[in-house]
C-alpha cells in the first residue's frame, strides 16, 4: 500500500509539474500575442524619437515605495527638443495603493537652472526631461524618480484599448478650434480621436486652465475603466500599443508591476492637484517671455507638500 501511495504521490507531483509548466507557456504565449497585438493597433511613424534622453535623466530609482513619474504630453513634429504641451507628475504610493495627479500649468514662471527665469514649459526645450525635473525638484521639491514623454498620436489608441466603449463627457460649448474635430456641446461618449479633442482644446475663456481640468477629469476616467477590467490580461496590449509613441526610462517589467499593483489592489480613485493652486498667482507679461503665470512659490510649495504627505521623497 505504500508503494502504491508513493507512486500516486509521484505521479501527482509530474501532472501538477507539466500543468504548472504548460500555464507558463501559455501565460507567456498569450502575454507576447497581445503585446504584437498591441503594436499592430499603433500606427508606424510615431513622432517620438530616439535621443537617448533615458541615458541622462537623473531621478533616483525606486523599485517600490513612493514613486513620482513626469508624464509629459507632445505634439512635436520630430523637432529633438519642442516645449512640452502639457505636463503632469503621476505619485503612487505601493504601500496605499494611492494614486495622484499633479498638473503644472505650462506658462508657470519659475527659475530654469542655467536659464534663469522662464516659463517651465521652456526647460524640455532647454535641456530634456533632465533639466525639467531639476527644475521641478528647485522650485516644488518634487524627487521626480522617472519620466515618460508621450506623443499624443498614441493617446486615442490607449484609449480605444482601455475604453472600447467610450469615455462619457460634458462638452460646455462647441470645441473646434486647433483640434482639427468639431465637437458639439452637451453629455456624449467620445472614443480615441474626439476624447483627445476634447482635452487638448484650450481656445476659450478658461484656456489652459479648463484644458488641465479637462485632462484630469479623463484620466481619473480611464483609471476607473482601467480598474474595471478586475485583471491584467490587457496590459501586454497597451505596453505594445503605446511602446511606438512613448520615451521613457521606466523598463517594460516595473511598467507591467505597476499595471498590475493598480488593478489587482483596486486603488482608491485617484486624486488632482493643479499647480499653481488657487488664488496663488497673477497674470503678468515679460517681454522676453511673453504672458505669464506669476507665482508665490511657498505657498504652492507647502500645497504640493500637504498633497503628497510630509515628504516628497521615494
Amino acid at each position: 500500500m505504500e508503494k502504491v501511495s508513493r507512486r500516486r504521490k509521484v505521479r501527482w507531483k509530474r501532472v501538477f509539474g507539466l500543468f504548472f509548466i504548460l500555464m507558463i507557456i501559455f501565460i507567456g504565449t498569450y502575454s507576447f500575442y497581445q503585446y504584437k497585438q498591441g503594436i499592430s493597433i499603433a500606427e508606424a511613424g510615431s513622432n517620438i524619437t530616439n535621443n537617448k534622453q533615458a541615458d541622462t535623466f537623473k531621478g533616483t530609482e525606486v523599485k517600490f515605495g513612493k514613486i513620482n513619474v513626469l508624464l509629459l504630453g507632445s505634439d512635436s513634429r520630430g523637432e529633438k527638443h519642442s516645449r512640452t504641451d502639457s505636463i503632469m507628475i503621476a505619485h503612487y504610493d505601493q504601500n496605499s495603493h494611492q494614486a495622484k495627479l499633479i498638473s503644472i500649468m505650462r506658462d508657470t514662471y519659475v527659475d530654469i537652472p542655467g536659464h534663469g527665469k522662464q516659463k517651465i514649459n521652456a526647460a524640455y526645450a532647454f535641456g530634456g526631461p533632465e533639466l525639467l525635473r531639476q527644475t521641478i525638484e528647485e522650485n516644488f521639491n518634487i524627487d521626480v524618480n522617472y519620466f515618460a514623454m508621450v506623443d499624443f498620436k498614441g493617446f486615442s489608441k490607449v484609449v480605444d484599448v482601455i475604453a472600447p466603449d467610450g469615455i462619457e463627457v460634458d462638452v460646455p460649448h462647441q470645441m473646434k478650434y486647433g483640434i482639427g474635430i468639431t465637437l458639439n456641446p452637451g453629455k456624449q461618449t467620445l472614443h480615441g480621436d474626439k476624447l483627445l479633442g476634447y482635452v487638448r482644446f484650450r481656445h476659450d475663456n478658461q484656456s489652459d486652465f479648463g484644458r488641465v481640468e479637462r485632462q484630469q477629469e479623463v484620466i481619473a476616467k480611464l483609471e476607473d475603466q482601467a480598474l474595471s477590467m478586475g485583471s491584467i490580461v490587457k496590459i501586454p496590449k497597451l505596453l505594445g500599443v503605446i511602446n511606438p509613441y512613448i520615451e521613457t526610462n521606466i523598463d517594460s517589467s516595473t511598467l507591467f508591476s505597476l499595471g498590475k499593483d493598480l488593478i489587482t489592489n483596486q486603488s482608491s480613485n485617484i486624486q488632482t492637484l493643479r499647480v499653481p493652486v488657487d488664488g496663488s498667482f497673477t497674470n503678468e507679461r515679460f517681454d522676453n517671455v511673453g504672458d505669464v503665470l506669476s507665482i508665490n512659490l511657498d505657498e504652492n510649495k507647502a500645497a504640493i507638500e500637504k498633497f503628497l504627505g510630509p515628504t516628497t521623497n521615494s
